[in-house]
């Protein structure tokens, strides 16, 4: 029960620090950690991503991180999107949705793996095509995160960058803020699926919130493409490991 709860602000402190990658641990601390069936831990990664991430928001909206109109864009269609997935993973067994997101885990490697580099801000043209595919990538990655529980904040984070001329940072706080109402959302969508255990759920909240606040503080001082390299290698071993476990 320590070493989960540790976890849990290892998680939190990922989450912050980087504005997704934690909340891609919380599937398999809870599957494999403390042995939920796969459905009942997607949905609680979901809860707990939920509130954890708008802990960590209110350090970067200080920082002038968190950029509303961007968000107003970005958050309907990814709320619809995971309220959806979440209402379709019932047609899907607990054993495809956690080889699901062993895939997911590998795609989100290549993002961790990959340099980026800070946006540099243009001339606002073609808005109304860059707020369709805005709108469009939201829709997508809430799909993701109702199937399987990721915050998806390696995705939704070099989407801002690209379509919405954010900094890095501006984007990781963005992120933040969006992956909370969508997971809110898909969590919405999984009551009456499967029994939650409120109480172990609370914990689990109260212990990696303390670390999404931690990480949240430091993200300002830490160099963030080492940490998104050694991060980016743990997925892959992770991703592999839990192919291995569902095949087999």
């Amino acid at each position: 029960m320590i070493l989960t709860f540790t976890l849990a602000i290892i998680m939190g402190l990922s989450l912050g620090l980087l504005g997704g990658g934690g909340s891609i641990l919380t599937v398999p601390i809870l599957v494999y950690g403390m042995n939920f069936p796969p459905k009942v831990s997607i949905a609680l990664s979901l809860a707990i991503v939920a509130v954890t991430s708008l802990f960590g928001v209110w350090g970067q909206y200080k920082k002038k991180n968190v950029i509303l109109s961007v968000f107003v864009l970005f958050a309907p269609t990814a709320m619809l999107g995971t309220f959806a997935g979440a209402k379709i993973s019932q047609f899907m067994s607990g054993n495809t949705q956690l080889i699901l997101f062993a895939v997911i885990m590998f795609i989100a490697s290549f993002f961790m793996l990959k340099p980026r580099q800070e946006n540099q801000r243009t001339e606002k043209s073609k808005n109304r095509k860059k707020y369709f595919y805005i709108a469009a990538e939201g829709l997508f990655v809430g799909i993701v995160t109702g199937l399987v529980g990721v915050g998806g904040g390696f995705l939704i984070v070099p989407a801002l960058v690209l379509l919405s001329n954010l900094t890095m940072h501006q984007a990781i706080g963005t992120s933040l803020l969006i992956i909370s109402v969508k997971s809110f959302a898909g969590f919405i969508g999984y009551i009456g699926l499967i029994e939650v255990p409120w109480e172990f759920l609370a914990k689990f909240i109260a212990f990696s919130s303390i670390g999404v606040v931690i990480g949240s503080y430091l993200s300002n001082m830490i160099p963030q493409d080492k940490l998104k390299r050694y991060f980016g290698v743990f997925l892959i071993f992770m991703a592999v490991y839990i192919i291995y476990k569902n095949i087999n």
